[in-house]
């Protein structure tokens, strides 16, 4: 494999204008997305999971550029793209991460498959990645049938992209660890899972929330049947009180 090179950037450290949207994505492309990350809500809870929203970047459908420019030949706009200890305000000045600018390349890049992008997510995108200097690059394919494996990921050595080892946990199943993001990465039933190996847990998604949301109400639900069951048993009780003092009083009569 031919040694990569970092980019090193040495135009202008300032965007005059901010670069424009990328374009609009090819429809299977932009449902794989949607399916996978911005569905399931992923960029918020991982901004959640890191904290620190001042100094850390979760973004995806915008421009990586290794310098400010107007020219977007061979520019990239990774599905998702997660960077610690930078300026996300200079991102929004920007409307893209400029390398320059942030003095770093991203730590992590993410490309989801789809028939339009398989292939160029596994040899162009590479090469391109492994040159900005991106330490881990990561893809997920929901059937495999456009990458080749349902889950691969690359990091960075010495200037070259290295095969991060995936394990079959279990049936459906496959898990891979990101150094960067100390969090194991799943294809779990066609599924991008992100997992917490300090909770054993994934972190969450809308769908998880949605489920709680439905266990407190039905709990909530049956906290207040039990409660008017509870109210129903004391009002007879006080109707059967009241029942037998106005016996007593007529006896007395």
């Amino acid at each position: 494999m031919t040694l990569l090179q970092p980019v090193v950037a040495e135009r202008p450290p300032h965007n005059p204008l901010p670069m424009p949207d990328p374009p609009p994505r090819e429809p299977d492309e932009a449902m794989a997305n949607f399916t996978h990350l911005a569905g399931t809500g992923s960029a918020h809870f991982l901004i959640q999971h890191f904290g620190r929203p001042d100094t850390t970047l979760v973004i995806g459908d915008r421009y990586l550029a290794p310098f400010p420019t107007r020219d977007l030949t061979g520019i990239r706009y990774p599905d998702l793209l997660i960077a610690f200890d930078v300026d996300p305000e200079a991102f929004r000045r920007s409307n893209a991460y400029i390398i320059s600018e942030q003095g770093k390349p991203p730590d992590f890049v993410l490309e989801i498959a789809s028939r339009s992008t398989g292939r160029v997510d596994v040899t162009d995108k590479r090469d391109t990645y492994a040159a900005l200097g991106i330490p881990e690059y990561w893809r997920f394919d929901e059937t495999g049938a456009f990458h080749g494996d349902k889950l691969a990921g690359d990091r960075l050595e010495q200037g070259t992209y290295r095969s991060i080892p995936i394990a079959t946990l279990e049936e459906g199943v496959l898990q891979g660890y990101s150094q960067v993001l100390d969090m194991d990465l799943r294809w779990e039933t066609g599924q991008l899972k992100w997992h917490d190996p300090e909770t054993g847990r994934h972190i969450d998604t809308f769908d998880d929330l949605k489920s709680r949301l439905d266990q407190e109400r039905v709990h909530s639900n049956r906290e207040r049947d039990r409660a008017d069951r509870e109210q129903a048993r004391a009002e007879a009780a006080e109707e059967r009180i009241r029942a037998l003092e106005a016996e007593l009083r007529h006896r007395k009569s």
